[in-house]
């Protein structure tokens, strides 16, 4: 008798006969591809309590200068070792957006 090996959301190896929830299970290749997509949709980097830094920037309505400087601080240090990167360009985009207001 074979058994068709699934993983669940976690990578957990489950078999089609141990499914007793509800929850939704994935062969191994179609779970691969969830985590490829959740890497680039919701990364890690720019969650911080549970919140990610698109859904701040869009909620607060803070265009693309302003929504820069959140997103490079929500990430500073996490995407990579470099904090101090992430914050120059966040302090650049705020610089940016200072000048183009004093400019109006």
């Amino acid at each position: 008798m074979s058994r068709t090996v699934h993983y669940d959301t976690n990578g957990n190896e489950i078999y089609e006969e141990d499914c007793i929830n509800d929850a939704p299970t994935y062969p191994q290749e179609q779970l691969a591809d969830i985590e490829r997509r959740e890497a680039v949709d919701h990364p890690d980097y720019y969650k911080r309590g549970g919140i990610e830094a698109i859904d701040a920037i869009e909620a607060w309505e803070l265009g693309f200068n302003l929504g820069n400087v959140v997103k490079y601080i929500a990430r500073a240090g996490r995407k990579t070792k470099d904090g101090l990167q992430d914050l120059r360009k966040a302090a650049w985009y705020l610089d940016w957006e200072i000048k183009r207001r004093e400019h109006q």
